[in-house]
């Protein structure tokens, strides 16, 4: 099934964020909270969010990591150094609202977050933080090597406390991860004795697989081809009634 969809950037408590939410009845007591890759909430993330509202029915909601610039009118030196500055206590501060707004302004009761790249990242944290969340996805998380001095918390420690059924795909020949990383989010994902873990190693596909600008090599397109489709079916049953 597939339901028509309405989107707009809407203002949250003075944070800007977008939103994708089905336009027809029956309503689904479902939402999403999107955080987004370097490219902040650009066409491709604002792409994600309607297909996940159009497949799940469920109220997807991006963050807007740079409040207002992203991949569309901004270029990457400047996001990138975007991303140099920002605090994972800002950042989660800034989800932690969108995450309220979900639940108590629209009254979703069965709400998840998925997330690409930093946002990767981001999903595992919340993920530990907040025990009533439906389910987390993760595509290609920058986990790196050693922490910056913006990280605060612990990706990898804090996905072992994560109650939610969780998805992460990981790209093989991610050049910003190191392998060693992925099997310690594993490793801690599967020390979970109460909740399910579905973990998708791609060998060949590289960091940002997602992209559709990395699509010209069809080791990411592969990936993505694979990997979307299934984390569309994971959400629709992880918030389904």
């Amino acid at each position: 099934m597939t339901h028509p969809v309405e989107s707009e950037f809407i203002d949250v408590e003075g944070l800007r964020a977008f939103v994708a939410r089905p336009s027809s009845e029956p309503a689904v007591d479902a939402g999403m909270l999107l955080l987004p890759m370097i490219t902040g909430i650009g066409s491709q993330v604002r792409e994600f969010a309607e297909e996940i509202a159009a497949s799940t029915g469920a109220v997807a909601l991006s963050w807007d990591p740079w409040h207002g610039k992203s991949s569309d009118d901004t270029g990457f030196d400047e996001l990138a150094h975007l991303h140099e500055e920002l605090e994972d206590a800002v950042a989660v501060a800034e989800q932690q609202t969108l995450l309220r707004h979900l639940r108590s302004e629209l009254g979703l009761t069965k709400v998840g977050v998925v997330g690409w790249c930093l946002g990767g990242r981001f999903a595992f944290i919340l993920g530990g933080l907040d025990q009533d969340l439906a389910n987390v996805l993760a595509f290609h998380p920058t986990v790196p090597g050693e922490p910056a001095p913006t990280h605060s918390h612990d990706a990898v420690a804090l996905a072992a406390q994560i109650s939610a059924p969780t998805f992460l795909a990981y790209p093989g020949k991610d050049s910003i991860v190191p392998k060693e990383n992925f099997l310690g989010l594993q490793s801690a994902l599967q020390s979970r004795e109460h909740a399910p873990s579905i973990i998708h190693l791609y060998p060949q596909a590289k960091h940002g697989f997602s992209d559709q600008r990395r699509h010209n090599e069809e080791v990411n397109a592969s990936a993505y081809g694979l990997s979307w489709p299934q984390a569309l079916s994971f959400i629709a049953a992880t918030t389904a009634p």
